[in-house]
């Protein structure tokens, strides 16, 4: 397995949930720490976490402060997050791309997809057949894929239709749907 970088997009300001999703609590634990702890304990390292809305309360719930990385342009979208989280990454042969607001990633759907890590890796998690989150991208890709990441698209354009996306099934470890509202963190 290659050495894979974890990068969490964690800027957004959650209008449907009345606050940052970063900043929500299920079980306790905010979800920015919950994502973080998933990408760590599943083998991502170094791990950096792309702040916006409410960048200095997300930022004191991270254990370090090198680990955020602010995206200036978040308000303008996804595109913007992935692109500054991109650029913002120390050397590694990938980087796993992670949301906030999925909290059925666990570490084991991380640790399936780092499995496949390279550079020339293009790989996203799948919950029976239908493509989700985690997305795998190795370093040959970085660039591209930020050229092409736009607003709320993030990279969904540039993987749509590829003949090398791998689907790597996830659904017997968690689920890939995601939190928008508050009704959502009811069991």
């Amino acid at each position: 397995m290659a050495d894979c970088a974890g990068l969490l997009l964690a800027a957004g300001a959650g209008r449907r949930m009345g606050r940052p999703k970063a900043l929500v609590e299920l079980d306790g634990e905010p979800l920015v720490r919950r994502a973080l702890r998933v990408l760590a304990d599943g083998g991502c390292d170094p791990v950096r976490v792309v702040v916006g809305a409410r960048a200095s309360e997300v930022r004191a719930l991270l254990p370090s402060p090198e680990l955020a990385v602010d995206s200036p342009d978040w308000s303008s979208g996804m595109g913007a997050s992935l692109r500054a989280g991109l650029r913002a990454l120390p050397e590694a042969s990938a980087v796993l791309v992670h949301l906030v607001d999925l909290p059925g990633v666990d570490a084991r759907i991380v640790a399936r997809l780092l499995s496949s890590a390279s550079t020339e890796v293009v790989a996203r998690a799948a919950y029976d057949g239908v493509p989700g989150h985690p997305v795998l991208l190795g370093r040959r890709w970085w660039s591209e894929v930020a050229d092409g990441a736009s607003g709320d698209r993030g990279a969904r354009d540039w993987l749509r239709g590829r003949d090398d996306l791998r689907l790597i099934e996830c659904a017997d470890l968690g689920g890939g749907d995601d939190v928008d509202t508050p009704a959502d963190l009811r069991p």
